[in-house]
């Protein structure tokens, strides 16, 4: 530890100046904890970095402050060495960004403190870009994510899969609903949570998505409503079971979806057109914005699908679904050969036997 500290006049007024902004906080934490409170650790962490830039101060002004202040309020968490290095960085990843940001440095500001402190970690641990961290401060504040739901999240690459599924909703729904729609899509879909066969079917596939209708829902993301799986409809005195049907609270529309095990044909995207005027005609009132359809397949070719929508009177949007299986490379190089282990399993029997 530099010395002088203890007669550092500039030092001293600082920390006193910060003793008293931590005060007046805490005054406030009754009626405004989150904001106040992340208010105070963006100034922290902005005086921070800016005190660090003086070179008599330098990289031992985070451990000299953390203790001074932990010493000053023993109660708070917040000032440990680990969590001032988090508020600096906090700081640093957004203010290089502001010069370059569409919306106001306030307005940002105002989103980041919005949520909780360690929501906020969470996302600029994980983000690559200011541009998808703002995505999931957003969609955090939008959906209420619980801590371990944004991790979920961002782990799944929400940021780049929201939105890609091609569609035709600009020609077939009115602005703003197309934009919406569009953002309410996904591709691919991620069904890791699905414990199934290789060889599963379209019903085993709808089936064990059921049976895991939570973490269904939340892939699908926020506002789909469940209505029911083989919905039974009547067209013409004929008898039609659409796959999965959903209501969106957000949307105010009625969402049809129609799972596929394989690859994408034009002639699914007729059928679910058809899907969509029954639904259109059956259920939908005044009150209702237009139906959707969301085809989800296995595997799917952009050009056929573009062709296949564009003549289709109906919003329909396609996406692909992916259920990883297959272990990361450098954890399959850390696991034992099959043959290690085989011979492994017979030490163990000649063991046994010879006991």
């Amino acid at each position: 530890m530099p010395k002088g500290w203890k007669n550092d006049k500039k030092y001293n007024e600082w920390i006193k100046s910060l003793k008293e902004k931590f005060r007046q906080v805490q005054l406030k934490a009754a009626v405004k904890v989150n904001s106040e409170l992340l208010n105070f650790y963006w100034e922290l962490g902005k005086e921070i970095a800016e005190k660090q830039k003086e070179a008599k101060w330098g990289d031992k002004l985070i451990e000299k402050l953390s203790k001074d202040l932990m010493a000053e309020f023993p109660d708070v968490k917040g000032f440990s060495k680990r969590n001032l290095e988090q508020i600096r960085r906090w700081f640093l990843f957004w203010n290089g960004y502001f010069p370059i940001a569409q919306q106001p440095a306030s307005q940002i500001i105002h989103l980041l403190t919005s949520i909780p402190w360690w929501h906020n970690v969470v996302i600029i641990s994980k983000c690559k870009t200011p541009e998808e961290a703002l995505f999931y401060v957003q969609k955090t504040i939008e959906n209420s994510w619980s801590r371990s739901v944004l991790t979920h999240q961002i782990e799944s690459g929400l940021y780049e899969r929201a939105g890609k599924s091609i569609t035709n909703f600009d020609k077939t729904l009115p602005k703003p609903q197309s934009d919406l729609a569009k953002e309410m899509l996904k591709d691919p879909y991620c069904f890791d949570f699905l414990a199934i066969r290789d060889d599963y079917t379209e019903k085993e596939l709808e089936n064990d998505l059921l049976t895991n209708l939570t973490k269904f829902l939340l892939e699908l993301g926020a506002g789909f409503s469940f209505l029911g799986k083989q919905y039974k409809i009547e067209v013409g005195e004929e008898e039609f079971y659409i796959d999965l049907l959903f209501y969106h609270v957000k949307l105010h529309c009625y969402v049809v979806i129609e799972l596929k095990t394989g690859k994408f044909k034009p002639e699914y995207a007729g059928k679910l057109n058809f899907y969509i005027s029954a639904v259109d005609s059956l259920f939908k009132t005044e009150k209702d914005n237009p139906t959707i359809g969301i085809l989800i397949c296995k595997e799917k070719n952009k050009t056929i699908v573009e062709y296949s929508l564009r003549d289709i009177s109906k919003p329909i949007g396609v996406s692909e679904y992916k259920i990883t299986r297959e272990l990361p490379e450098e954890l399959k190089s850390s696991l034992p050969d099959i043959k290690d282990i085989e011979a492994s399993l017979n030490e163990v029997k000649e063991e046994k036997d010879n006991d």
